[in-house]
């Protein structure tokens, strides 16, 4: 079960902080990144900035070991997040490219942050951005410019244990808004 993150709960250990607070289909893109993240940094503790109903698909993707709650209206950036403790070691934003995103996170005060480049935040020195990009080759390309290996196919969830409510029904999920999705 990922918990969402409170104070203490750090343990010592190095906390990597992803900001992905978006809904279900941009949370499922990103699990290609989720788990290279988890494999890249596997002694640290991975945060995952997103809505709070998401924590049960972010427990399932075995990547993730606690949601900090976070949310804003449509597809915009949260104004804040409620981050307690030291900063975090890394900070990732897997919510878009920049400049609002950005600033969130470097107001954390992370020691590395891994980013898009943009124009208006030219102290953050990543990838270029391309906007017809699916988001899950994005997101992995991101973690391979910055050295991580990072697979865009990497998708599969595991079947929950529990029997299904509706055996034999397929979920469509046509939230996907963007050519990127």
């Amino acid at each position: 079960m990922v918990h969402p993150a409170r104070d203490g709960d750090e343990g010592g250990r190095p906390r990597v902080l992803v900001l992905r607070a978006l809904g279900l289909g941009d949370l499922l893109a990103g699990v290609p990144a989720l788990r290279a993240l988890r494999r890249a940094y596997p002694g640290h503790e991975l945060v995952l900035a997103t809505p709070a109903e998401l924590a049960p698909v972010a427990a399932a993707t075995g990547a993730v070991d606690r949601v900090l709650p976070a949310a804003a209206p449509g597809r915009a950036v949260p104004r804040t997040l409620d981050w307690t403790g030291p900063p975090p070691d890394v900070a990732v934003d897997l919510h878009g490219n920049g400049p609002p995103s950005h600033r969130l996170l470097t107001r954390l005060r992370p020691r590395r942050l891994l980013a898009f480049a943009h124009p208006e935040t030219p102290e953050v020195d990543g990838p270029p951005w391309y906007a017809e990009e699916h988001e899950r080759e994005r997101w992995c390309r991101l973690l391979r410019a910055y050295g991580i290996d990072a697979d865009p196919t990497d998708l599969r969830l595991p079947r929950p244990d529990a029997p299904s409510p509706a055996p034999g029904a397929v979920v469509l999920h046509p939230g996907a808004g963007a050519p990127s999705r």
